[in-house]
């Protein structure tokens, strides 16, 4: 698995790390079940620190896309296969704002003030 990340970024590191696996999971590039590489692999690999990469496993595992198991790491959740699912009601969305004329930062204020 490949992950990306862009230190001229504002975004913060920890942000990028957790959206380059999640972009990966609706790419089906991982699936349920699947080990993500080793923290510490992933912080060697992308020059940045341990604890960063630890904070993004933490999130992705709060929104209940990734399982944290002791000796066993980071594993896809069965719960991240409705995020491909979740794209596919985006797409039908974005096509159906783009008709009524929305431009995109209307439909995202739309979406931020939508009671949860």
């Amino acid at each position: 698995m490949l992950l990306t990340i862009d230190q001229n970024s504002d975004r913060p590191l920890f942000e990028q790390v957790a959206a380059s696996v999640r972009a990966s999971i609706v790419a089906g590039r991982i699936f349920p079940g699947d080990r993500l590489p080793s923290a510490r692999e992933v912080a060697t690999g992308l020059g940045i620190n341990l604890h960063t990469v630890l904070r993004a496993y933490q999130d992705l595992r709060d929104e209940g896309l990734v399982d944290l198991r002791r000796g066993r790491g980071a594993v896809v959740s069965a719960h991240a296969a409705s995020l491909t699912e979740l794209q596919a009601d985006i797409a039908v969305l974005v096509a159906r704002a783009a008709d009524l004329g929305l431009t995109p930062h209307t439909l995202a204020a739309l979406i931020k003030e939508h009671p949860a």
